[in-house]
């Protein structure tokens, strides 16, 4: 079976060298310097929220394709506010899913909610970028990087005022977890295969630290799943897809969440 996450990372690497060779690091640094970026914070939204909904901004999938090839990011984020969401994901991965930084910027400029920077995040360069974007949270994988580097990725994101969702694929990924990470995700799907499995959210809770907040993340389609996965003890619930595939997305949320 092909492993789609390692083709990713190695392009990612690539990716990431190449955008430093033309915007060297320093540069990136001082156009953070002495700017106020507005900070919205992930955890906290989730913690306040009726919902719980990360409804995320995607237009393909390594493994099914495009999905919706024309969403323009400041509509369908704004949609998402307004039908309720409590946060929001924006892919800024453009080889394999479709996105770009300039979405997730648009997506800052037309709400008023936390917005994560969905990304592979292999180098601390990528965390200065998501800052200067305006996100207020990343994503770590941690399939993706070492236990050291997760550690040191975490903490140079709260230097920056960025909330961290780690992102745990199995339970042998549980010992990635430490006293800075608030924010732990379970990803139902493998993204070696992409196979998804909702009970994954559920073997996994009992692993997880009870002050954190978490996080289901993945093939999530049906208001029945989010109210099972609160009763476990979930907070968030990271929806993309289900809502992207439709003609309007926003709508898609608004109907998803009356039924909550």
């Amino acid at each position: 079976m092909k492993d789609i996450l390692s083709e990713i990372i190695a392009h990612k690497k690539n990716e990431v060298a190449i955008r430093k060779a033309e915007i060297p690091f320093a540069m990136l640094e001082k156009q953070l310097t002495g700017r106020t970026i507005p900070f919205h914070s992930l955890k906290k939204a989730l913690e306040q929220s009726s919902t719980g909904i990360i409804a995320e901004f995607k237009r393909r999938s390594p493994s099914k394709g495009w999905i919706n090839r024309a969403a323009v990011a400041a509509e369908v984020t704004k949609a998402y506010e307004t039908a309720g969401a409590a946060a929001l994901s924006v892919l800024t991965d453009e080889h394999y899913f479709g996105g770009t930084i300039a979405d997730l910027r648009m997506a800052v400029a037309s709400v008023q909610i936390p917005v994560m920077r969905k990304e592979f995040i292999v180098d601390e360069y990528q965390l200065f970028e998501a800052k200067l974007a305006g996100a207020s949270a990343i994503l770590l994988i941690a399939a993706a990087i070492t236990k050291e580097e997760s550690e040191r990725f975490t903490e140079l994101a709260h230097q920056l005022q960025l909330d961290v969702l780690l992102e745990l694929h199995d339970e042998r990924e549980t010992d990635y977890i430490t006293p800075l990470n608030n924010l732990i995700g379970i990803n139902n799907r493998n993204l070696g295969s992409f196979v998804t499995d909702l009970e994954k959210s559920f073997r996994m809770i009992g692993l997880l630290p009870e002050e954190a907040v978490l996080v289901s993340e993945s093939g999530i389609s049906d208001p029945v799943i989010v109210r099972e996965l609160r009763d476990a003890g979930y907070r968030g619930f990271l929806i993309g897809e289900h809502f992207m595939k439709t003609s309007d997305p926003g709508e898609s949320l608004r109907s998803f969440v009356q039924r909550l």
